[in-house]
């Protein structure tokens, strides 16, 4: 079975490539964006050794039907899927910031929460709480976009105005945004019988000047989900979540001594662990699309994906 790590693919007018932490995007001739989704797994910051089958995939495909499911709220990007692995769309200049929100006290914020701070992101939190208690209302708790290598770093609202990171125009538009998103994905969530916990939103703008979504959006790289039923028991008992995200896999790096901190190792991953991984990505897939998952081709996967685009092009 072939999994995608790296790409390096020449299109026709391609200008340019970015490798992120997960996806590669290439410029083509100024005027569309490739964005192939690899196999790599990343964590607290630190891509992972190992691919893991079937994620890219996995990743963009709930992408794609979130993207779809929101379209009448918010403009995004997308264009075009030539490829499972593959979306192409509008160029677009990203915003600096990736805008979390947070409708629970969970993962990075619990962890600020249990050390003594109850502001985060200049946003206030609650006295009296539990891991995973629900917010009186969702929370917007942005960060930094960092360069590739570094960790992204909270920032707050007047921070970011305060340094000229976006105008305050265009982030009133960002959060805005983020709230009409986060409620229809909240939607989404209760039909399916999940809860959305959190989720981070990536904007650009296009060469017209239009604010509209990119990246990946709902999928369980960027989001967290609780399963509903028995999240009150759950909590009247003091007992951990029933989750889909990829925080079983944080959990397991911390419970192997790993954070991305200098000086750890990453821990040893084996075949086993890669395709348990692999398997609970199909099961977040499908619990968080209602649909089956239909695994693609990989026996070939990196010439499939060069076929499928160079099409794509040419047409």
């Amino acid at each position: 079975m072939q999994t995608i790590n790296d790409t390096h693919f020449q299109f026709p007018g391609q200008k340019n490539v970015y490798k992120g932490k997960v996806r590669e995007v290439y410029n083509i001739a100024d005027e569309l964006l490739v964005m192939i989704a690899s196999d790599r797994l990343s964590a607290f910051d630190v891509v992972m050794p190992k691919q893991i089958p079937y994620k890219g995939q996995i990743l963009n495909q709930i992408a794609l039907l979130m993207m779809e499911e929101t379209k009448d709220l918010v403009p995004n990007w997308l264009m075009a899927s030539p490829d499972p692995n593959v979306s192409v769309g509008k160029l677009c200049t990203p915003f600096k910031v990736e805008m979390v929100i947070r409708g629970y006290l969970s993962g990075h914020a619990w962890r600020e929460y249990k050390a003594g701070k109850r502001m985060i992101c200049g946003v206030a939190m609650p006295d009296g709480m539990k891991e995973n208690d629900r917010f009186p209302e969702p929370i917007i708790t942005p960060t930094t976009k960092a360069d590739s290598g570094l960790h992204d770093q909270d920032i707050s609202r007047e921070d970011i105005l305060a340094k000229g990171i976006v105008d305050e125009k265009d982030y009133l538009v960002l959060e805005d945004y983020t709230r009409k998103l986060f409620k229809r994905g909240t939607e989404i969530a209760k039909k399916r019988g999940l809860l959305l916990v959190d989720t981070k939103y990536e904007f650009g703008k296009t060469k017209e000047g239009e604010i509209v979504l990119i990246d990946e959006i709902h999928t369980p790289d960027s989001s967290r989900y609780f399963y509903a039923d028995g999240y009150q028991e759950r909590q009247d008992q003091g007992l951990p979540q029933k989750q889909l995200s990829k925080e079983f896999v944080r959990q397991w790096l911390i419970e192997n001594g790993f954070q991305g901190l200098e000086g750890q190792v990453i821990p040893e991953m084996t075949d086993e662990k890669i395709e348990e991984i692999s398997n609970r990505y199909i099961e977040l897939f499908e619990n968080i699309t209602g649909q089956k998952f239909e695994k693609a081709d990989t026996t070939h996967i990196l010439e499939r994906i060069e076929r499928n685009v160079l099409d794509y092009l040419k047409a």
